[in-house]
């Protein structure tokens, strides 16, 4: 089976020419076509010797392909549909990637699985069950392949699937977009979701300076493991405990995302225990609007229970904003990627 180059780290090419007998210099080479100059077939990496190209292209691919789908909302939110072979069973899958534009930036937000594991009750790509983790070209192609490429500013992994599920990959996608032998972006321009999974999230802090969203939905344990199950093995209070072993004071950030459902969370009590939970750590709430789906038991918070919401974080220390809805209409806004072809 041929090997795709892309999503390979330099550290992973050089062992690929050292094994090759391709000196130890090709693999920063082959690292600017693939990274920086984007090129899609090897024989197009003009100052690799005839010999070297000969051999790549016997025992390598570049990995890139466009999605089969781009749904427009009227907000100007793209959603791009990705054909995906499914890690877990013989058929095709499909991932979802979103591109938001807002003035001077562009955002794309990004999928690092097929379907996903952590079964939150609200989130219609819980709902569609695990179908494979991405590999590292996937994750990528979603970000080298659209058109929008070179307006992004920044990159979310808030798609489908959860982070620290598929750590290893998602670590390398980053590695390709920060180090100075791929796209040499800030770990500033990144922010990596997570439900708080302890193991991966401690790992990730350690090995990576992207900023950190963790969706927290409920500050109260019994109340926010009715809705989120991964609560059971991690609870959001030894989340929160092992944030603060950390500091946030420079230019990495941490933020919280918070989902505001009408009658469940978003009342006076739920920011008391929110202010509570996070007294003391530099960070931020972003609350996010519940966007209804098909067979779902929970309503939308109104406008004004979120103002007030945020405005009692706001005065008692805890920075909050309200993020705004993008893309609605085309099913991309929050919880609301699922994944299927029927979307073309």
């Amino acid at each position: 089976m041929k090997i795709n180059l892309l999503g390979k780290t330099l550290e992973q090419l050089q062992q690929l020419c050292a094994d090759e007998g391709l000196p130890k210099f090709t693999a920063k080479q082959i690292c600017d076509w693939l990274y920086v100059k984007q090129v899609c077939d090897i024989n197009l990496m003009t100052n690799l010797s005839l010999k070297a190209r000969a051999r790549l292209s016997e025992i390598a691919y570049i990995g890139r392909h466009a999605p089969i789908n781009c749904q427009v909302s009227t907000d100007g939110t793209k959603k791009y549909l990705f054909e995906c072979p499914s890690t877990v069973t013989s058929q095709t899958q499909y991932v979802e990637s979103v591109f938001i534009p807002d003035g001077n930036r562009g955002t794309l937000c990004v999928s690092c699985q097929m379907g996903c594991k952590m079964g939150c009750k609200f989130c219609v790509t819980g709902q569609q069950g695990f179908h494979g983790s991405l590999s590292a070209a996937e994750i990528l192609n979603q970000i080298f392949s659209i058109p929008e490429f070179h307006l992004l500013t920044n990159i979310v992994y808030m798609g489908m699937g959860e982070p620290m599920d598929n750590l290893d990959n998602v670590l390398c996608s980053t590695q390709v977009l920060t180090a100075p032998w791929g796209l040499a972006w800030s770990p500033h321009r990144i922010t990596v979701s997570t439900v708080g999974i302890i193991p991966g999230l401690q790992r990730f802090l350690n090995e990576s300076g992207c900023h950190v969203a963790v969706s927290l939905h409920n500050p109260f344990a019994q109340e926010r493991l009715s809705i989120m199950p991964m609560q059971k093995a991690y609870p959001i209070a030894d989340v929160v405990s092992l944030l603060r072993r950390y500091d946030w004071s420079g230019q990495r950030r941490i933020s919280f995302e918070y989902t505001m459902f009408r009658g469940l969370n978003d009342d006076t009590r739920h920011a008391a225990e929110l202010v509570r939970l996070l007294k003391g750590l530099y960070c931020r709430v972003n609350l996010i609007r519940f966007h209804s789906s098909p067979d779902t038991p929970y309503r939308t918070a109104t406008p004004l229970s979120m103002e007030r919401f945020r405005d009692y974080l706001n005065a008692h220390g805890i920075t909050c904003t309200i993020r705004a809805s993008r893309g609605e209409d085309i099913m991309a806004a929050c919880g609301l990627l699922a994944g299927t072809k029927s979307e073309e």
